[in-house]
Protein backbone atom coordinates (compact mmCIF):
# COMPACT_ATOMS: atom_id res chain seq x y z
CA UNK A 1 0.00 0.00 0.00
CA UNK A 2 1.36 3.42 -0.99
CA UNK A 3 2.29 5.98 1.67
CA UNK A 4 -0.37 8.40 0.37
CA UNK A 5 -3.00 5.66 0.64
CA UNK A 6 -2.05 4.89 4.23
CA UNK A 7 -2.35 8.54 5.21
CA UNK A 8 -5.70 8.84 3.46
CA UNK A 9 -6.92 5.66 5.14
CA UNK A 10 -6.09 6.97 8.61
CA UNK A 11 -7.63 10.40 7.90
CA UNK A 12 -10.76 8.86 6.39
CA UNK A 13 -11.28 6.29 9.13
CA UNK A 14 -10.75 8.91 11.84
CA UNK A 15 -13.59 11.04 10.47
CA UNK A 16 -17.02 10.37 11.94
CA UNK A 17 -19.54 9.34 9.29
CA UNK A 18 -22.58 7.77 10.98
CA UNK A 19 -25.54 6.62 8.93
CA UNK A 20 -27.62 9.63 7.97
CA UNK A 21 -24.78 12.04 8.86
CA UNK A 22 -22.04 11.10 6.39
CA UNK A 23 -21.07 14.57 5.16
CA UNK A 24 -17.76 14.94 7.05
CA UNK A 25 -16.43 11.64 5.72
CA UNK A 26 -17.66 12.45 2.22
CA UNK A 27 -15.66 15.69 2.25
CA UNK A 28 -12.46 13.83 3.12
CA UNK A 29 -13.13 11.27 0.37
CA UNK A 30 -13.94 13.88 -2.28
CA UNK A 31 -10.86 15.94 -1.40
CA UNK A 32 -8.70 12.86 -1.96
CA UNK A 33 -10.07 11.99 -5.41
CA UNK A 34 -10.60 15.56 -6.63
CA UNK A 35 -7.47 15.56 -8.83
CA UNK A 36 -8.46 12.24 -10.44
CA UNK A 37 -12.00 13.05 -11.61
CA UNK A 38 -13.51 15.48 -14.09
CA UNK A 39 -16.41 16.57 -11.90
CA UNK A 40 -18.54 15.44 -9.02
CA UNK A 41 -22.05 15.79 -7.64
CA UNK A 42 -23.97 14.82 -4.53
CA UNK A 43 -27.58 13.97 -3.96
CA UNK A 44 -29.97 15.31 -1.35
CA UNK A 45 -29.11 12.59 1.19
CA UNK A 46 -25.33 12.88 0.78
CA UNK A 47 -24.22 10.20 -1.68
CA UNK A 48 -21.08 11.53 -3.40
CA UNK A 49 -20.28 10.71 -7.03
CA UNK A 50 -17.01 11.42 -8.82
CA UNK A 51 -17.39 11.45 -12.60
CA UNK A 52 -14.70 10.46 -15.10
CA UNK A 53 -15.25 11.08 -18.82
CA UNK A 54 -18.79 12.49 -18.46
CA UNK A 55 -21.67 12.50 -20.93
CA UNK A 56 -20.99 9.16 -22.62
CA UNK A 57 -23.85 6.86 -23.56
CA UNK A 58 -22.39 3.78 -21.85
CA UNK A 59 -22.24 4.18 -18.06
CA UNK A 60 -20.23 2.21 -15.51
CA UNK A 61 -20.29 2.45 -11.71
CA UNK A 62 -17.72 1.41 -9.13
CA UNK A 63 -19.23 1.76 -5.68
CA UNK A 64 -18.73 1.61 -1.93
CA UNK A 65 -20.82 2.75 1.00
CA UNK A 66 -19.67 5.58 3.25
CA UNK A 67 -21.68 5.21 6.45
CA UNK A 68 -20.73 3.65 9.76
CA UNK A 69 -22.90 2.15 12.47
CA UNK A 70 -23.72 4.36 15.45
CA UNK A 71 -26.35 5.12 18.10
CA UNK A 72 -29.23 7.56 18.55
CA UNK A 73 -30.00 9.15 21.91
CA UNK A 74 -33.41 7.72 22.72
CA UNK A 75 -34.17 8.73 26.31
CA UNK A 76 -32.56 10.91 28.99
CA UNK A 77 -33.31 10.09 32.63
CA UNK A 78 -33.97 12.74 35.25
CA UNK A 79 -30.63 11.80 36.86
CA UNK A 80 -28.69 12.44 33.64
CA UNK A 81 -28.14 8.99 32.20
CA UNK A 82 -28.66 8.57 28.46
CA UNK A 83 -30.26 5.56 26.83
CA UNK A 84 -29.72 4.81 23.16
CA UNK A 85 -31.15 2.91 20.24
CA UNK A 86 -29.18 1.46 17.35
CA UNK A 87 -28.49 3.31 14.11
CA UNK A 88 -27.61 0.41 11.84
CA UNK A 89 -26.23 -2.90 13.09
CA UNK A 90 -24.56 -1.58 16.23
CA UNK A 91 -23.69 -4.29 18.74
CA UNK A 92 -24.90 -3.88 22.31
CA UNK A 93 -22.49 -6.63 23.39
CA UNK A 94 -19.39 -4.50 22.78
CA UNK A 95 -20.78 -1.22 24.14
CA UNK A 96 -20.00 -1.40 27.90
CA UNK A 97 -16.87 0.64 28.81
CA UNK A 98 -16.55 2.12 25.29
CA UNK A 99 -15.97 5.83 24.71
CA UNK A 100 -18.15 7.85 22.34
CA UNK A 101 -18.76 11.34 21.09
CA UNK A 102 -22.35 12.56 21.10
CA UNK A 103 -23.07 15.05 18.33
CA UNK A 104 -25.68 17.48 19.64
CA UNK A 105 -26.73 21.04 18.94
CA UNK A 106 -23.55 22.53 20.45
CA UNK A 107 -21.02 20.16 18.92
CA UNK A 108 -19.39 16.92 20.04
CA UNK A 109 -19.67 15.90 23.69
CA UNK A 110 -17.52 13.08 25.12
CA UNK A 111 -19.30 10.27 26.95
CA UNK A 112 -18.84 6.65 27.98
CA UNK A 113 -20.99 3.55 28.02
CA UNK A 114 -21.22 2.78 31.73
CA UNK A 115 -21.58 -0.70 33.21
CA UNK A 116 -21.84 -2.09 36.76
CA UNK A 117 -18.57 -3.42 38.18
CA UNK A 118 -17.94 -7.16 38.27
CA UNK A 119 -17.85 -6.96 42.08
CA UNK A 120 -21.49 -5.95 42.44
CA UNK A 121 -23.43 -7.47 39.58
CA UNK A 122 -24.96 -10.97 39.84
CA UNK A 123 -22.92 -13.56 37.98
CA UNK A 124 -24.69 -16.51 36.44
CA UNK A 125 -28.38 -17.14 36.26
CA UNK A 126 -31.24 -15.00 35.08
CA UNK A 127 -30.30 -11.96 37.19
CA UNK A 128 -26.93 -11.38 35.51
CA UNK A 129 -27.22 -8.24 33.36
CA UNK A 130 -26.50 -8.60 29.65
CA UNK A 131 -25.90 -5.73 27.25
CA UNK A 132 -29.10 -4.87 25.40
CA UNK A 133 -31.36 -1.93 24.63
CA UNK A 134 -32.69 -1.78 28.18
CA UNK A 135 -29.40 -2.18 30.03
CA UNK A 136 -26.74 -0.12 28.24
CA UNK A 137 -26.51 3.60 28.90
CA UNK A 138 -24.26 6.59 28.32
CA UNK A 139 -22.74 8.80 31.01
CA UNK A 140 -21.49 12.26 29.97
CA UNK A 141 -20.62 13.41 33.47
CA UNK A 142 -23.95 15.08 34.24
CA UNK A 143 -26.14 14.60 37.27
CA UNK A 144 -29.46 15.75 35.79
CA UNK A 145 -31.46 15.81 32.57
CA UNK A 146 -31.28 19.60 32.57
CA UNK A 147 -27.48 19.49 32.73
CA UNK A 148 -27.36 17.01 29.82
CA UNK A 149 -29.64 19.20 27.73
CA UNK A 150 -27.51 22.26 28.53
CA UNK A 151 -24.65 20.52 26.69
CA UNK A 152 -26.83 20.42 23.56
CA UNK A 153 -27.66 16.71 23.83
CA UNK A 154 -31.18 15.81 22.77
CA UNK A 155 -33.23 12.83 21.64
CA UNK A 156 -32.03 12.06 18.11
CA UNK A 157 -28.43 13.14 18.71
CA UNK A 158 -25.95 10.63 17.26
CA UNK A 159 -23.26 8.88 19.31
CA UNK A 160 -20.22 7.28 17.66
CA UNK A 161 -17.40 5.18 19.11
CA UNK A 162 -14.15 7.19 19.24
CA UNK A 163 -11.55 4.45 18.71
CA UNK A 164 -8.79 5.56 16.33
CA UNK A 165 -7.47 3.46 13.42
CA UNK A 166 -3.97 2.00 13.30
CA UNK A 167 -1.71 -0.20 11.25
CA UNK A 168 -0.69 -3.41 13.01
CA UNK A 169 2.31 -5.64 12.32
CA UNK A 170 2.89 -3.80 9.01
CA UNK A 171 0.18 -5.94 7.41
CA UNK A 172 -3.17 -5.01 8.89
CA UNK A 173 -5.38 -1.96 8.99
CA UNK A 174 -7.41 -1.94 12.22
CA UNK A 175 -10.22 0.29 13.42
CA UNK A 176 -13.90 1.08 13.45
CA UNK A 177 -15.80 1.68 10.19
CA UNK A 178 -13.57 -0.37 7.90
CA UNK A 179 -17.04 -1.56 6.89
CA UNK A 180 -17.09 -0.06 4.35
CA UNK A 181 -14.55 2.75 4.23
CA UNK A 182 -12.27 0.02 2.84
CA UNK A 183 -14.42 0.08 -0.27
CA UNK A 184 -14.14 3.86 -0.39
CA UNK A 185 -10.35 3.49 -0.30
CA UNK A 186 -10.43 0.83 -3.04
CA UNK A 187 -12.49 2.84 -5.51
CA UNK A 188 -10.52 6.02 -4.75
CA UNK A 189 -7.31 4.18 -5.64
CA UNK A 190 -8.88 2.97 -8.89
CA UNK A 191 -9.61 6.58 -9.84
CA UNK A 192 -6.07 7.59 -8.90
CA UNK A 193 -4.55 4.81 -10.99
CA UNK A 194 -6.65 5.66 -14.05
CA UNK A 195 -5.44 9.27 -13.84
CA UNK A 196 -1.79 8.41 -13.25
CA UNK A 197 -1.72 6.00 -16.20
CA UNK A 198 -3.51 8.47 -18.50
CA UNK A 199 -6.27 5.97 -19.25
CA UNK A 200 -8.99 7.33 -21.54
CA UNK A 201 -12.06 5.25 -20.85
CA UNK A 202 -14.59 4.76 -23.67
CA UNK A 203 -17.47 5.23 -21.23
CA UNK A 204 -18.51 7.42 -18.32
CA UNK A 205 -17.26 6.09 -15.01
CA UNK A 206 -19.12 7.03 -11.85
CA UNK A 207 -17.08 6.57 -8.67
CA UNK A 208 -19.88 6.31 -6.12
CA UNK A 209 -19.71 6.58 -2.34
CA UNK A 210 -23.25 5.79 -1.19
CA UNK A 211 -24.90 6.64 2.11
CA UNK A 212 -27.21 4.67 4.41
CA UNK A 213 -26.18 1.13 3.49
CA UNK A 214 -26.26 0.03 7.11
CA UNK A 215 -30.00 0.58 7.40
CA UNK A 216 -31.04 -1.18 4.19
CA UNK A 217 -28.96 -0.15 1.14
CA UNK A 218 -30.93 3.08 0.90
CA UNK A 219 -28.34 5.39 -0.63
CA UNK A 220 -27.42 2.88 -3.34
CA UNK A 221 -31.07 2.32 -4.12
CA UNK A 222 -31.58 6.05 -4.70
CA UNK A 223 -28.43 6.69 -6.73
CA UNK A 224 -28.84 3.56 -8.87
CA UNK A 225 -32.21 4.85 -10.06
CA UNK A 226 -30.66 8.19 -10.92
CA UNK A 227 -27.62 6.86 -12.80
CA UNK A 228 -29.25 3.95 -14.66
CA UNK A 229 -25.82 2.42 -15.26
CA UNK A 230 -25.06 -0.39 -17.69
CA UNK A 231 -22.50 -1.95 -15.32
CA UNK A 232 -21.99 -1.70 -11.55
CA UNK A 233 -19.07 -3.21 -9.66
CA UNK A 234 -19.80 -2.84 -5.95
CA UNK A 235 -17.40 -3.29 -3.06
CA UNK A 236 -17.98 -4.23 0.54
CA UNK A 237 -16.46 -6.33 3.28
CA UNK A 238 -17.09 -9.97 4.15
CA UNK A 239 -16.08 -12.20 7.03
CA UNK A 240 -12.74 -13.80 7.68
CA UNK A 241 -14.01 -17.18 8.88
CA UNK A 242 -10.72 -18.45 10.29
CA UNK A 243 -10.94 -16.84 13.72
CA UNK A 244 -12.82 -18.53 16.60
CA UNK A 245 -16.61 -18.91 16.66
CA UNK A 246 -17.20 -19.04 12.89
CA UNK A 247 -18.93 -21.99 11.24
CA UNK A 248 -17.40 -22.49 7.79
CA UNK A 249 -20.24 -24.82 6.79
CA UNK A 250 -22.58 -21.84 7.15
CA UNK A 251 -20.33 -18.83 6.47
CA UNK A 252 -17.90 -20.27 3.91
CA UNK A 253 -14.11 -20.45 3.96
CA UNK A 254 -12.54 -17.01 3.43
CA UNK A 255 -9.47 -15.46 5.01
CA UNK A 256 -7.70 -12.13 5.30
CA UNK A 257 -4.52 -11.94 3.24
CA UNK A 258 -5.66 -14.31 0.50
CA UNK A 259 -7.15 -11.77 -1.86
CA UNK A 260 -10.53 -10.18 -2.53
CA UNK A 261 -13.63 -12.34 -2.49
CA UNK A 262 -15.82 -12.76 -5.59
CA UNK A 263 -19.41 -13.62 -4.79
CA UNK A 264 -21.75 -16.00 -6.58
CA UNK A 265 -25.49 -15.41 -6.26
CA UNK A 266 -28.64 -14.38 -8.10
CA UNK A 267 -27.89 -10.65 -7.67
CA UNK A 268 -24.53 -11.10 -9.38
CA UNK A 269 -24.63 -11.08 -13.19
CA UNK A 270 -22.86 -14.23 -14.39
CA UNK A 271 -20.95 -12.81 -17.35
CA UNK A 272 -19.68 -9.82 -15.39
CA UNK A 273 -18.54 -12.20 -12.66
CA UNK A 274 -16.76 -14.28 -15.31
CA UNK A 275 -14.95 -11.16 -16.56
CA UNK A 276 -13.72 -10.45 -13.03
CA UNK A 277 -12.64 -14.06 -12.55
CA UNK A 278 -10.84 -14.19 -15.90
CA UNK A 279 -9.14 -10.86 -15.18
CA UNK A 280 -7.93 -12.03 -11.78
CA UNK A 281 -6.47 -15.18 -13.32
CA UNK A 282 -4.85 -13.34 -16.26
CA UNK A 283 -3.29 -10.72 -13.96
CA UNK A 284 -2.23 -13.23 -11.27
CA UNK A 285 -4.37 -11.49 -8.67
CA UNK A 286 -5.20 -13.78 -5.77
CA UNK A 287 -8.92 -14.14 -5.15
CA UNK A 288 -11.40 -16.17 -3.14
CA UNK A 289 -14.97 -17.28 -3.76
CA UNK A 290 -18.16 -16.98 -1.76
CA UNK A 291 -21.80 -17.89 -2.36
CA UNK A 292 -24.85 -15.92 -1.23
CA UNK A 293 -28.27 -17.32 -2.06
CA UNK A 294 -31.17 -14.92 -1.55
CA UNK A 295 -29.06 -11.75 -1.61
CA UNK A 296 -25.60 -10.45 -0.90
CA UNK A 297 -26.72 -8.11 1.87
CA UNK A 298 -24.73 -5.34 0.18
CA UNK A 299 -25.35 -2.44 -2.21
CA UNK A 300 -24.96 -4.99 -4.99
CA UNK A 301 -28.57 -5.96 -4.39
CA UNK A 302 -29.73 -2.37 -4.79
CA UNK A 303 -27.94 -1.85 -8.10
CA UNK A 304 -29.12 -5.22 -9.39
CA UNK A 305 -32.77 -4.91 -8.38
CA UNK A 306 -33.82 -1.28 -7.96
CA UNK A 307 -33.58 -0.45 -11.66
CA UNK A 308 -35.18 -1.96 -14.74
CA UNK A 309 -33.00 -5.05 -15.11
CA UNK A 310 -30.42 -3.42 -17.37
CA UNK A 311 -27.52 -3.05 -14.90
CA UNK A 312 -25.04 -5.92 -14.89
CA UNK A 313 -23.84 -6.02 -11.29
CA UNK A 314 -21.07 -7.79 -9.39
CA UNK A 315 -19.50 -7.71 -5.94
CA UNK A 316 -15.83 -7.50 -4.94
CA UNK A 317 -15.43 -7.98 -1.18
CA UNK A 318 -12.48 -7.48 1.13
CA UNK A 319 -12.37 -10.04 3.94
CA UNK A 320 -12.08 -8.67 7.45
CA UNK A 321 -12.08 -9.85 11.03
CA UNK A 322 -14.44 -8.69 13.78
CA UNK A 323 -17.08 -6.91 11.70
CA UNK A 324 -19.17 -4.24 13.47
CA UNK A 325 -16.67 -3.82 16.27
CA UNK A 326 -14.13 -1.07 16.90
CA UNK A 327 -11.27 -3.40 15.93
CA UNK A 328 -12.30 -4.45 12.44
CA UNK A 329 -9.16 -5.81 10.80
CA UNK A 330 -8.23 -6.12 7.12
CA UNK A 331 -5.02 -7.06 5.31
CA UNK A 332 -3.54 -4.20 3.29
CA UNK A 333 -2.61 -6.58 0.45
CA UNK A 334 -6.30 -7.44 -0.03
CA UNK A 335 -7.17 -3.76 -0.34
CA UNK A 336 -4.48 -3.27 -2.99
CA UNK A 337 -5.49 -6.43 -4.84
CA UNK A 338 -9.15 -5.38 -4.93
CA UNK A 339 -8.31 -2.01 -6.46
CA UNK A 340 -6.00 -3.67 -9.00
CA UNK A 341 -8.69 -6.15 -9.97
CA UNK A 342 -11.29 -3.45 -10.57
CA UNK A 343 -8.79 -1.29 -12.46
CA UNK A 344 -7.72 -4.15 -14.75
CA UNK A 345 -11.36 -5.03 -15.41
CA UNK A 346 -12.28 -1.45 -16.31
CA UNK A 347 -9.44 -0.92 -18.79
CA UNK A 348 -10.52 -3.93 -20.84
CA UNK A 349 -14.23 -3.13 -20.75
CA UNK A 350 -15.57 -1.83 -24.05
CA UNK A 351 -18.39 0.67 -24.38
CA UNK A 352 -21.56 -1.10 -25.40
CA UNK A 353 -20.50 -4.42 -23.91
CA UNK A 354 -23.65 -6.52 -23.59
CA UNK A 355 -23.54 -8.94 -20.67
CA UNK A 356 -26.90 -10.57 -21.41
CA UNK A 357 -26.92 -14.36 -21.66
CA UNK A 358 -30.15 -14.43 -23.66
CA UNK A 359 -30.43 -12.06 -26.65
Amino acid sequence: MKKRTKKFALDYLSTFSPTGHEVAGQKVWLDYIEDSIDEYFTDTYGTAVGVINPNQDYKVVIEAHADEISWFVNYITESGYIHVTRNGGSDFAIAPSMRVKIFGEKGAVPAVFGWPAIHVRPRGGKDEPTPNQKSVFLDCGCSSKKEVEKLGIHVGAVAVFTDEPMFMNKKYLVGRALDNRIGGIVIAEVAKKLKENNIKLPFTLYVVNSVQEEIGLRGAEMISRRLKADVAICTDVCHDTQSPHYNKIVEGDTAVGKGPVLTYGPAVQNNLLKMLLDTAKAQNIDFQRDARGRGTGTDTDAFAYSGDGSTATALVSIPQKYMHTTVEMAHIDDITAASNLIYETLIQLEAGHDFRELK
